[in-house]
């Protein structure tokens, strides 16, 4: 008797709309605790400043927070297999970016790590341009007064990247194919100390994403030349394309996404993705990215899918024709 009971107890139960959906859809109370949100190169870098300001505002929409843990090294390789480890809850997230999803798995042939099936797309963010960005000290106005130094001095000039691999690295070896200029690559761990050194003069030039290198442009301390991306950027209207610069068909970008470890389920990232289209959405927050150098993205998961593919294609190429490896 007491067996029938229960038995009838969990079907009204499982008839109430509320309880039925709280059993059903892992996203209903999500999250009921604070987030990780794992940003996989150091702080002061376009990959850091965008995934804080989405961490921040999604803290406030969904009222938990989403707290930044910076786990570099590996050119971003050591905090996407973090991620990639923890568990498939909704409560570690990941900063992706070109380098970590779509550069870095071509480079690294050894490596057992393929972190587009070990975590799951949720969204695109934000997309920034890369910019052409010279010492005060090199004796240079322009792109083309650079390419004309480069060619008189071949090895001669230097210049700095964030990481090897990262689409400032990849936009330099674009550059100097595109040209047919010799310069040398010294790498850095990270966009701040490569930005340090430029202020400085150790380096004569170096591509790096708008957003890491804007307030510098902006006080004077370095000077930029161009942008990388097929149209001027809102951020910084004054400064030219490449292409206009005088380099045809230079063309390339930075963006930066949220992931989560594979396996996580479906209800609680779309839950995400649609939490962070409302907030892309805004003009508080299209104005915050238009600030530091970026322009919001959005769109659904399938969308980020499709980016990834097309992105692996465009970097195969330039791989391919620098000769670029890692060990």
């Amino acid at each position: 008797m007491k067996l029938f009971k229960s038995l009838a107890l969990l079907v009204c139960m499982s008839t109430l709309p509320g309880l039925a959906g709280a059993a059903s859809d892992p996203a209903a109370s999500y999250p009921d605790k604070p987030v990780r949100v794992i940003v996989p190169f150091p702080p002061g870098g376009a990959t850091d400043i965008v995934g804080r300001e989405i961490a921040d505002r999604l803290s406030r929409a969904l009222g938990q927070p989403f707290v930044v843990e910076n786990r570099s090294g590996a050119s971003g390789n050591i905090g996407m297999e973090a991620a990639a480890r923890s568990a498939p809850d909704g409560y570690t997230l990941v900063v992706g970016a070109p380098q970590t999803l779509t550069i870095n798995p071509l480079l690294f042939k050894n490596s057992n790590f393929d972190p587009q099936k070990r975590l799951d797309p949720i969204v695109v963010v934000a997309t920034v341009p890369n910019v052409l960005i010279i010492s005060p000290k090199l004796q240079a106005k322009s792109v083309k007064d650079v390419i004309n130094l480069a060619k008189q001095k071949p090895g001669k000039l230097n210049y700095g990247s964030s990481s090897i691999g990262g689409t400032p690295h990849l936009s330099s070896e674009m550059f100097k194919s595109m040209t047919g200029t010799f310069i040398t690559h010294i790498p850095y761990r990270g966009s701040a100390p490569a930005l340090a050194d430029l202020m400085g003069g150790q380096i004569d030039l170096m591509f790096d994403n708008l957003p890491a290198a804007l307030p510098h442009i902006k006080s004077g301390r370095i000077k930029a030349l161009a942008v990388t991306t097929a149209q001027r950027s809102p951020s910084a209207p004054d400064l030219p394309t490449m292409i206009e610069a005088g380099v045809p068909g230079f063309e390339s970008q930075g963006w930066f996404s949220l992931l989560a470890p594979a396996g996580t389920p479906p209800a609680i990232l779309q839950k995400i993705n649609t939490e962070v289209n409302k907030i892309l959405a805004t003009d508080t927050f299209k104005q915050r990215l238009d600030n530091v150098g970026g322009q919001a993205k959005g769109g659904s998961i399938a969308d980020f899918r499709q980016l990834m593919d097309a992105e692996m294609q465009r970097w195969a190429k330039v791989i391919k024709f620098a000769n670029i490896t890692v060990e």
